[in-house]
């Protein structure tokens, strides 16, 4: 009896070790991947994508919208410009944690206004730009993807835009590299340590300098394959060109559809090095979707459509080359990230009669000097302005023993009061969330350090014309106030992922901590927001 006792306990044990192994092996994770690829695209539309569905490759958005979770609506809260919406979306953080609230901020000092990510202590490599990522105080999903390959790993960020490439490779990585305006090479900074043969060789052997004069924009096909287009944009086809006349004309270059290709290029380029690590390389890769401001006309449509449809191609072939690197199809993870349209766009013609007026910010800011003179004596109580902040002098008011909490009153009660303006918010409401309709978003997406006193909302419809910092007609950009969304879609593939579309609207500061559930790394530093459930 005892032996029979014995067989079947061994049985049983055997039978249990058995299971045990089984639900071990069907439970374990997927290998690690080798390589994933971030896609960030300014002013990308889904409804845009839905229209132009049947008419892109299989390989390009078709493939993102049937093959990977389609999350339709990313909410930034406000309306942020593309360097900060991509700072958002890489750290998981909104600008009052992450500090970066905009491309430029207002230096009140020095009365001018610079670049954000500025830094004097690193010189360019390819140009005379000096830029770091020092003023994102957190840290990105690219820098979390370099420590958790303790710096052996590879990261790279790639734009045609110097700020957008920067932020996307974050502190850690191997370089940022973008296009840089005066002389069309590619450029980096000397705060990254590594240069890429492939900048190298493309600025030695194919230098946009000797190609630009030969490239021309016009549509890929036929008028009557592009959806939408009313008959009078059919009739005369576009066709742009950047010859040596145009003052700035890498600058015209960069910002129509064929300077995605050309960041396409150079991203292939680079990724033909990725990819053979232990751990997870990871490439991140910014586009540009604005519609086109050189056109000839207000109406650009038939440019937006072209560029999506040159757009799907690159994509195309960006996806396709991170399989071949990443260890196949089915290996491949790749997240695209749109950003929201911006508050200002081109002005109607004249001959619709859309109520127009125009702001003049050095109007604005005279006014509003002499009004605090009259309240609170001679002075010069206002610093300056930059996009729709006023900055007064606070020193001035602390020696004068005036609060400048009420000053900041005062002043947002006078602007109330003035043409074109349709509401002034103080700091102190901003701070507190106070201030209008969408308070909460907006004091999480502002930064204390670069804020000014007053922020005002100008009328839609009426242009802002900023000749306090642009004298003359350099300050006219014909560009109107508009109401914009403050969401933009994000696609997500990966293996075990299950296609899914999420209509509800998404926080998109929990893109970071859900991409990093998805590699198994930490999630950056400043991302609290819970993670997207991709289970639907």
């Amino acid at each position: 009896m005892s032996k029979l006792i014995s067989h079947k306990r061994l049985r049983n044990s055997v039978a249990a070790i058995a299971t045990v192994v089984t639900m071990t092996a069907a439970a374990a994770p997927a290998a690690t991947p080798r390589l994933v690829v971030g896609i960030f695209v300014k002013e990308l539309d889904m409804q845009q994508l839905e229209v132009l569905r049947e008419h892109f490759g299989t390989g390009g958005f078709k493939r993102l919208m049937s093959d990977g979770v389609v999350i339709t609506g990313a909410d930034y809260g406000t309306s942020l410009d593309a360097v900060a919406a991509t700072t958002m979306a890489v750290t998981g953080s909104s600008p009052r944690a992450n500090g970066i609230a905009a491309a430029m901020k207002y230096d009140s000092e020095g009365r001018r206004t610079v670049f954000t990510l500025s830094d004097e202590r690193y010189i360019g490599n390819y140009t005379n730009e000096t830029f770091s990522p020092q003023a994102i105080n957190v840290s990105t999903i690219a820098d979390e993807v370099r420590i958790a390959g303790d710096g052996i790993t590879a990261a790279y960020g790639i734009a045609a835009d110097a700020q957008q490439a920067i932020v996307l490779a974050g502190h850690a990585a191997n370089a940022a590299l973008w296009i840089n305006g005066a002389s069309g090479n590619w450029a980096s900074t000397t705060y990254y340590k590594d240069i890429p043969q492939a900048l190298q060789l493309r600025n030695r052997t194919k230098p946009l300098s000797a190609r630009l004069d030969t490239m021309s924009w016009q549509p890929l096909t036929t008028p009557a394959h592009y959806p939408g287009l009313p008959d009078h944009l059919t009739h005369y086809p576009f066709r742009h060109t950047f010859g040596r006349a145009l003052a700035n004309r890498y600058d015209v270059f960069k910002a129509s559809a064929l300077c995605n290709s050309e960041v396409t290029d150079m991203a292939c380029d680079v990724m033909s090095t990725m990819g053979a690590h232990d751990g997870i390389d990871m490439l991140s890769v910014a586009y540009d979707l604005t519609p086109y401001p050189y056109s000839r006309t207000t109406d650009n449509r038939f440019e937006l459509i072209d560029a999506y449809l040159r757009l799907d191609r690159d994509i195309a072939r960006l996806l396709q080359a991170a399989d071949k690197a990443g260890g196949g199809r089915d290996a491949a993870i790749a997240f695209v990230v749109g950003t929201p349209p911006q508050r200002r766009q081109r002005k109607d013609d004249d001959k619709f009669n859309i109520p127009y007026g125009e702001f003049s910010s050095r109007k604005a800011v005279s006014l509003l000097n002499m009004y605090l003179i009259a309240v609170y004596g001679n002075g010069d109580w206002v610093k300056g302005y930059y996009d729709h902040y006023f900055y007064l002098n606070t020193r001035l008011a602390k020696d004068r023993n005036i609060d400048i909490s009420d000053m900041r009153g005062e002043a947002a009660d006078f602007l109330k009061r003035m043409s074109g303006i349709k509401s002034a918010y103080t700091s102190e409401e901003i701070l507190t969330g106070t201030a209008g309709e969408y308070g909460a978003e907006l004091r999480r997406n502002t930064t204390v350090a670069t804020a000014g006193d007053v922020l005002i909302e100008v009328l839609p419809g009426w242009e802002t014309i900023d000749d306090y910092n642009t004298p003359g007609d350099a300050a006219r950009v014909r560009m109107v106030e508009r109401a914009a969304a403050t969401t933009a879609p994000a696609f997500i593939i990966a293996p075990g992922i299950t296609p899914c579309v999420i209509t509800e609207a998404v926080d998109a500061r929990a893109l970071a901590r859900t991409i990093a559930g998805i590699l198994r790394i930490r999630a950056p530093n400043a991302a609290y927001t819970r993670a997207i459930s991709l289970r639907r």
